[in-house]
């Protein structure tokens, strides 16, 4: 697993068993792009830089009229000198001019991958790491490009570090963490979009000339668009074509653009939204950008989600859950919203112990004076009136009955009405002069304070050191506004915004090692903040706050695209659905919450015996195959069409179950045969069901028949074992 510098050449070239990235070093100063996809034996330069004469271009080589920083395919930007594509970072100098000259100074290679200060990143693993120092000599200014190289996957990460060796503060108005030209711009490019309940859709479109990006300014990574994008093939399908997928490690504001240039080359540019963001560098001071996961597969998008899958739970999540099983729960929430008491809670216990359930969780309404979502955010102090004896107290109880206990905060907000806010106004996120804006009746806390971040580390230490909670479900329910700190000065109110994120990870990093042994549940109203950067505190996410089984399976769907089951957070709620209103079977139900990080949300004390009955059953079932539900590999292998069906495989090296959700029921239905695709094709398989015995050849190269379905939302499981 090489980094190799041809000195001779000035070539680096990066390769393992799977895939190879090139990149030279021109006229001894700029970084560009030469090659990137699969493994090259060596590199000879056969598609060497093609370099015309363009009437227009300007030329920083005036002995060289062909030489244009403007068509070049370059690793970085430059700014001010003749590369008029996006940028991926810009530098003010206090003069106020925006020219920069940074060129090619050294290079290292080193055996690891270095963690990033103060920011969440993939975790150590088989790597070698290629460090570029380019300078800008007139200001005394250093940008490190930073690439890592892993053994055991077609993956590089890419990151930037901006250093001041001078005398003079400098602000950075951009600060990119990773660019790349390709020299082709017949892509596709693949986004998750989506809102708030209605996450993860999968888009998919041609390149066209200009500019294409998805972003967020809402200051967190957003429902609205996931911080990844991907460039394939026109041909490129679940399981087949060239997939090649960047996604940044980061919880906040973010920009994911491509720009198809005049001569028909492509940028990819990924990094902090610049339009909320500025940075003041001082003498002898660093300002790191976050990470981008760059993941290269030649077998579709199935082949770039076992990568992201394998990676993110070995490499990503807590090192204590990366290979932990998960306790299948009972979250409070749709069954009680803000009404109950603890004897109410003590009875829904009873059951969930009685119908196999392993983990009860507390969800809102349980501190200060939170019977709705006008009050109390910020005090967290136990409400007497409904837990007599305090959450020890309770989570003594549930422990006795053999459960384990878990906790619902949301540590960022801070309500109006409450004692903190009447206490610390000024630690709410505010600008001089203008009111404060509320989003689901509440705040934001000011996280770029330290004395902040210091408050939630004691509040949290003090109930998570008394032993009694096993969970914790980390709530986030609105975007930023007047992102401003009165605790900075004028020049450094365009920090905050990142400031926050800062913050928000230090509290994250202090809480998680100070409690390891603590499950950490990941949620933003579901998926308004499911990224890399928090999956690297908390091994799970709730997924999104709709529960409805067919909106679900495309959300987890979606998802599926990046992160593995485990990680998604799926319960079985009530019917009617809380959000849509749809009527949909426990089987359904309970089969597509098993796609995910299984549990329930409802009322067990309000259900029929037929349906506690369906319930148990439901939980010896997922306990007997949890392994394989929550470690097997993920498959998509049918989209959804539409009427909504879908299907995926989830299968280790003994056995196999497919799901088939057959969306809504439909006349004339055409002849419908579900390839499996990655079974082994040597192997035989039984049908646990029917006791059939067929070739896995068989199964993923002819099918199973799917039967004609007359109900809406009916959802199909197929198990195989081998024989």
């Amino acid at each position: 697993m090489p980094i190799l510098f041809d000195s001779e050449k000035e070539i680096f070239h990066l390769s393992n068993s799977a895939i190879s990235y090139v990149m030279g070093i021109e006229k001894e100063k700029y970084i560009t792009h030469r090659y990137f996809g699969r493994t090259l034996p060596f590199y000879s330069g056969s598609n060497a830089l093609l370099q015309i004469d363009r009437g227009f271009a300007t030329n920083p080589d005036k002995a060289d009229r062909r030489f244009s920083l403007n068509s070049l395919l370059m690793e970085t930007s430059t700014q001010g000198t003749g590369d008029h594509r996006i940028s991926n970072y810009q530098i003010r100098r206090s003069n106020g001019t925006t020219v920069t000259n940074f060129v090619y100074h050294t290079h290292s290679i080193f055996t690891g991958k270095p963690s990033l200060k103060g920011l969440p990143s993939l975790r150590a693993a088989i790597a070698e790491t290629l460090e570029i120092v380019l300078i800008d000599e007139i200001q005394k200014l250093e940008m490190i490009l930073s690439y890592t190289l892993f053994e055991e996957y077609p993956v590089i990460t890419r990151s930037v570090r901006f250093v001041n060796h001078s005398e003079d503060t400098v602000f950075l108005e951009n600060a990119g963490s990773m660019m790349i030209d390709f020299p082709r711009s017949d892509f596709d490019m693949v986004t998750l979009n989506g809102s708030h309940t209605n996450e993860a859709n999968i888009s998919r479109q041609s390149l066209h000339t200009g500019v294409q990006k998805i972003e967020s300014t809402r200051g967190t990574s957003s429902p609205q668009h996931q911080p990844f994008l991907a460039l394939v093939d026109a041909k490129t399908d679940e399981f087949q074509g060239e997939v090649y997928a960047f996604h940044l490690v980061y919880s906040g504001n973010f920009t994911a653009q491509v720009e198809v240039e005049q001569y028909g080359s492509s940028r990819v540019q990924i990094g902090i939204q610049p339009e909320t963001f500025e940075w003041c560098l001082g003498p002898s001071e660093d300002f790191q950008t976050p990470e981008v996961v760059i993941n290269y597969s030649t077998s579709g998008l199935n082949g770039m989600s076992q990568t992201f899958h394998h990676l993110y739970q070995n490499h990503l999540a807590p090192a204590p859950w990366q290979k932990q099983e998960r306790s299948i729960l009972l979250n409070t929430w749709e069954a009680n919203y803000f009404d109950f008491h603890e004897a109410d809670l003590l009875k829904q216990a009873d059951l969930a112990k009685e119908t196999g359930i392993e983990l009860f969780v507390l969800d809102d309404g349980w501190f200060g004076q939170r019977n709705d979502d006008t009050t109390s955010l910020g005090d967290w102090f136990e409400n007497q009136e409904k837990l007599p004896q305090g959450i020890v107290g309770l989570a003594e109880k549930i422990h006795r009955k053999g459960l384990t206990f878990g906790l619902w905060f949301e540590p960022e907000m801070i309500s109006e009405n409450s004692r903190l806010f009447e206490a610390h106004p000024e630690w709410a996120l505010q600008v001089p002069d203008y009111p404060l804006t509320e989003g689901r009746r509440q705040f934001v806390l000011d996280l770029s304070q330290a004395a902040v971040q210091e408050y939630l580390i004691a509040v949290l230490s003090k109930y998570l050191s008394t032993g009694k909670i096993d969970y914790i479900k980390w709530d986030m329910n609105r975007h930023l506004t007047e992102v401003g700190s009165l605790a900075y000065p004028a020049e450094q109110q365009k920090e905050i915004s990142h400031r926050y994120v800062l913050g928000l990870y230090q509290v994250l990093d202090t809480i998680t090692k100070r409690f390891p042994n603590c499950l950490f549940e990941n949620c933003s109203s579901g998926g308004g903040r499911f990224d890399p950067g928090m999956m690297y505190y908390m091994a799970q996410t709730w997924t999104s706050d709709n529960t409805d089984a067919l909106c679900r399976s495309k959300i987890q769907y979606g998802y599926s695209l990046l992160y593995p089951p485990i990680m998604m957070g799926a319960h079985v709620s009530p019917v009617p659905n809380h959000q849509v209103g749809r009527k949909t079977s426990l089987h359904t139900r309970g089969l597509i919450a098993m796609s995910g990080n299984f549990g329930y949300e409802l009322d067990l004390t309000s259900l029929a015996n037929t349906e506690r009955i369906e319930i148990m059953e439901q939980i010896n079932f997922y306990k007997a195959h949890r392994r394989l539900l929550q470690f097997g590999k993920f498959y998509r292998l049918r989209s959804a069409d539409e009427y909504f069906t879908s299907a995926w495989l989830i299968k280790n090296d003994t056995e196999a179950m497919i799901f088939y959700f057959n969306g809504l029921a439909r006349p004339a239905v055409p002849v419908n045969y579900l390839k499996t695709r990655y079974l082994d094709d040597q192997a035989a398989y039984k049908n646990t069901e029917t006791g059939e015995i067929v070739s896995g050849a068989e199964l993923n190269d002819a099918g199973i028949a799917i039967p004609r379905i007359k109900e809406d939302f009916s959802t199909l499981l197929f198990h195989w074992k081998k024989v």
